[in-house]
């Protein structure tokens, strides 16, 4: 039996454990134990566990399958709009059997309606919008993720897009996709990012006069007091023990 400590860079133990691109990807931080934790005692088991957080990226042709048919179409029909696919399209990544088009923030709208509106694509349904922060990835700490299905053709693909903490705007996708009114919402309400044009950006979880936005992760996890109009509620370490 082997006493190795288990690494997940190494290309052995990286097969068991999840998440793991080994030198692959783009890397936008390392971490130190199993969840990050920085702050305290790592009582996991896994305090001794250092790897690097990567991000997939972008794929080479052919991609495989139906990929290629998609990525030419949309190309083919950007060009026929007189936009150049590279001027739009930033990275094409295929990752875990998933294809993800990362689009400049500028042309999201357009690319999105062309996917929506072009016979060969026909992406019909948005089942959403995703917020993910990345404290690391510098200049582009925000990224919306938006999940599209075409019921025509049977297929899925994904649309990310990325802003800067100094600017955290998108464009809102709702006059292409009316069922992101909401997702949009709570996707600025936890993570702050912004989308212009939106019919109406207000807070969907959280209270109006909410300060910061709790899924980003510089956000403060326990320990503070819970804000509402008019009261306040002590933080969990303040308030009164009956045991």
């Amino acid at each position: 039996m082997s006493d190795e400590t288990p690494n997940p860079e190494k290309e052995l133990s990286g097969q068991n454990l999840p998440g793991q691109r080994g030198d692959h990807g783009e890397e936008v931080r390392v971490q130190r134990g199993m969840f990050g934790a920085n702050n305290g005692g790592d009582t996991s088991g896994y305090g001794g566990l250092v790897r690097s957080v990567r991000l997939p990226g972008p794929a080479n042709r052919p991609y495989g399958g139906w990929f290629d048919e998609v990525a030419d179409e949309l190309e083919g029909a950007l060009e026929e709009q007189g936009l150049l696919p590279e001027n739009a399209i930033e990275k094409t990544v295929v990752d875990r059997g998933e294809l993800t088009f990362h689009i400049e923030r500028e042309h999201l709208v357009r690319v999105a309606r062309t996917l929506r509106d072009d016979p060969a694509l026909r992406f019909e349904l948005c089942t959403g919008v995703s917020g993910v922060h990345y404290p690391g990835d510098k200049g582009r700490e925000l990224h919306a993720v938006y999940h599209l299905r075409s019921l025509t053709h049977g297929r899925l693909i994904r649309l990310e897009v990325s802003a800067p903490d100094t600017e955290p705007r998108v464009p809102s996708l709702v006059s292409v996709y009316p069922t992101n009114d909401w997702h949009e919402r709570e996707t600025y309400d936890f993570f702050g990012i912004v989308f212009d044009g939106h019919p109406a950006l207000t807070r969907i979880m959280m209270p109006d006069d909410w300060q910061g936005h709790p899924q980003r992760k510089d956000y403060p996890l326990g320990g503070i007091a819970v804000e509402y109009k008019g009261a306040q509620i002590p933080a969990p370490d303040q308030r009164r023990s009956y045991s």
